[in-house]
This record gives structure tokens, C-alpha cells and sequence, in this order.
């Protein structure tokens, strides 16, 4: 049985402390989080959070290890800096989802607004609708797929990230590009989607990355530098 935390009687630093040194409890149940920030932030621990309602800013940033699951709409910067585990968001995020995510799962089910995994260093986010504009901005590896549409300026500036988009794309960003959808892209795409419990078919996104003349030297224009 999970243990219990409601928000409306304890702090989120409580909580959070608690999380932190679980004293062998590995199923925890948050209640009444109300727009709190920083909730479940900073486990290191494998661990089963479930908060149960919307929460503020920073939701399991720098997650380790923990599946961190909100049944609700998160807000900006949701699963920030995360290391590895899962963080399932059963609504919509604000802007900044999974920046700068070095590893691990993140799962929005619902859209997620401007600069999803920007700066992105490994991390994996499956979105269930549409992301918004500067969508993966310098994103530097991991993979992004996006199962609805995507906004102005996909992957701009993007290094070796992999995007993959079913629907629709607006624009895309300096030095980003379709490209190519393989085999091997194929079979990594619906890897990805089964991990996040979806049920789309990978033969209906297309890829997109770095046309990589951005951020690589090459001679010719040696007199542009």
C-alpha cells in the first residue's frame, strides 16, 4: 500500500524530505498538490510517486531513477534536468517540458506548450498532442516525438537530437531539416512508443534533424568566421 502525503496539511518541503530518504517505502500517493511547486523534486531513489491533481512548476525536476506519474496538468519546466526514470504527465505541460534532460522517459499525454526539451542532452519525451513553438530548441541528444502537431520553429538550432512528428509542422528552425525515415528509425520510433503506452503507427511520422552546417566548420567559409 502506498503511503500517503496530502499537500493540504503538509508542506511540499516535507514532502520532498521525505521522498528524499524513503526509509524503504517505495509507493507514495500525493494528494491535494493544488498547483504546488517543486513537487517530487531530486529523487534519487526507485520509487512510485502518484500525485493525484495539478501541480506548479518544476514537478520531479532532476529526477532519478523514480516513476513519477501526475494525474493532472503540470506547469513550466516539468521533469527539468532529469537523469533517467519516468515522468508521466496524464494532462497537459506548460512551456520548458523535460529542459535540458540528460536521460530517462518523459510522457505528456496531453499537448505541451513552447520550447519542449529545449536544450534537450538525452532525454526522451513522447508527447500525446501538439508541442508549441521552439519545440527542442539546441537540442543536443535524446529523441523527441510528437504524435499531434508541432509549432513555429521546430528543432531550431538543433544538434544530433532526433525529432519525430505525426502531424503537422509550422516551421521549422534554423539548420533543421527532414530527413530520411529508415528502417532503424522505424524500429526506434516504435520502441518510444511503446514505452509510453502508445498506439500510433511509426510509418506515419516523419524525422527531422541537424542539416548540420550550423555548428560544423568548413573551410570554404573560413573568411565568414
Amino acid at each position: 500500500m502506498a503511503t500517503l502525503i496530502d499537500l493540504a496539511e503538509s508542506p511540499v518541503r516535507e514532502l520532498n524530505q521525505a521522498l528524499h530518504s524513503p526509509g524503504g517505502v517505495e509507493a507514495w500517493r500525493v494528494v491535494n498538490p493544488r498547483g504546488a511547486h517543486a513537487v517530487a523534486c531530486g529523487i534519487r531513489e526507485d520509487l512510485a510517486v502518484d500525485v493525484e491533481g495539478h501541480v506548479g512548476y518544476y514537478c520531479a525536476g532532476m529526477n532519478q531513477l523514480a516513476t513519477v506519474t501526475v494525474h493532472g496538468n503540470a506547469g513550466t519546466g516539468v521533469a527539468e534536468n532529469m537523469m533517467s526514470g519516468v515522468v508521466r504527465v496524464r494532462g497537459n505541460a506548460s512551456q520548458s517540458a523535460g529542459a535540458t534532460g540528460h536521460g530517462g522517459l518523459l510522457v505528456i499525454d496531453g499537448d505541451a506548450s513552447a520550447r519542449c526539451g529545449i536544450s534537450m542532452k538525452g532525454v526522451d519525451i513522447v508527447v500525446g498532442g501538439d508541442v508549441g513553438h521552439m519545440s527542442a530548441f539546441m537540442g543536443q541528444a535524446g529523441r523527441l516525438v510528437v504524435c499531434g502537431d508541432a509549432g513555429d520553429a521546430l528543432g531550431d538550432s538543433l544538434y544530433e537530437a532526433r525529432i519525430y512528428v505525426r502531424g503537422t509542422v509550422k516551421s521549422l528552425g534554423a539548420d533543421c531539416v527532414e530527413k530520411e525515415m529508415r528502417p532503424e528509425h522505424l524500429s526506434e520510433l516504435g520502441e518510444l512508443l511503446k514505452a509510453a503506452e502508445r498506439d500510433e503507427d511509426p510509418g506515419e511520422f516523419r524525422r527531422y534533424g541537424s542539416a548540420r552546417a550550423l555548428y560544423h566548420f568548413k573551410v570554404d567559409n573560413s573568411a565568414s568566421y
